[in-house]
């Protein structure tokens, strides 16, 4: 169940009125992903928005709102932790863990018992607290 449910509708009644961006000629060419690219050229069609029909770019305007910016689609804060220490300042109820890339994992499996123990919401556990690799 997640929370901010009226947080998340909000950014997403607001998606809902965004184009969808796609890479500007992947529609011509197979080997091009649609994935957004922004046109650089100096003479691109779509940079320059000059041929009606075209594509909307991607700009500041269709951001989402401020106070669903950072919200994990859980409803919950999304934060960084690399030490238990990190986990005092945080706040069960409202916010989540992610686990920093240069966290190991006994490292991790010390922070994922903590985690558990204060009912963290973890988006990236990655080891088991019971299983042991050997």
């Amino acid at each position: 169940m997640p929370i901010n449910k009226e947080k998340l509708a909000k950014r997403q009644e607001a998606k809902e009125h965004n184009p969808d961006f796609a890479r500007p000629e992947s529609w011509r060419y197979k080997r091009l992903e649609s994935t957004w690219r922004k046109p650089k050229g100096v003479d691109h069609h779509q940079r320059k928005q000059k041929s009606r029909g075209r594509p909307g770019l991607v700009k500041v305007g269709y951001g989402g709102p401020k106070e669903a910016k950072g919200l994990h689609p859980s409803g919950y804060t999304d934060n960084l932790v690399f030490t238990i220490e990190d986990l005092g300042k945080l706040n069960p109820k409202t916010d989540g863990i992610r686990f920093g890339h240069s966290v190991g994992t006994k490292k991790r499996k010390e922070i994922i018992a903590k985690a558990i123990e204060n009912k963290f919401k973890i988006f990236n556990a990655r080891v088991s607290v019971s299983g042991s690799k050997s």
